[in-house]
């Protein structure tokens, strides 16, 4: 039997279905597809729970849903390995409260890092006229929505 959603629960479905269409290149998702995953996270209990610690039904009630699967551990020797590459090129966090890491504080003592090539500034101008154009960049600083988004008779349609 499935549990009984509060109309709280059915909005936030409603709106995280909203956000993952708006973040779907593909476009936006059938009826159908939507159908088929909430009954999904009905079944796996991946969905919030109906109080106030933010937890999902399958973290509240472990024992009422299939259990997750789990995520094969590093092995000793690859953690090993890791530790040694970390060590070689100071990229660990040097002790004390700066919170930087070896090879900056220390930049001569170990092997120097790769240089990505940069961007011209023929491209980092042509990607700027490309956003403006479509309306892909921030409209503010408070929303977080795009320009295309807020205005969208201002912009093409892809």
């Amino acid at each position: 039997m499935l549990p009984q959603l509060s109309a709280l629960t059915l909005a936030l479905l409603a709106l995280c279905a909203g956000q993952v269409m708006a973040q779907n290149p593909a476009g936006p998702k059938t009826r159908e597809q939507v159908k088929n995953e909430l009954k999904e996270a009905i079944r796996t209990g991946n969905m919030p729970a109906n109080d106030e610690s933010g937890r999902m039904l399958n973290e509240v009630n472990p024992s009422a849903y299939p259990p997750k699967p789990t995520v094969p551990c590093k092995t000793r020797e690859q953690v090993k390995a890791e530790l040694a590459e970390a060590q070689r090129t100071g990229n660990m966090i040097a002790p004390g409260e700066s919170g930087c890491l070896l090879n900056e504080l220390n930049p001569s003592a170990y092997p120097p890092k790769p240089v990505v090539p940069c961007k011209t500034r023929e491209e980092v101008k042509a990607e700027l006229a490309e956003a403006q154009r479509t309306g892909n960049m921030p409209a503010n600083s408070e929303t977080g929505c795009m320009l295309k988004d807020m205005y969208p008779d201002l912009y093409p349609k892809k």
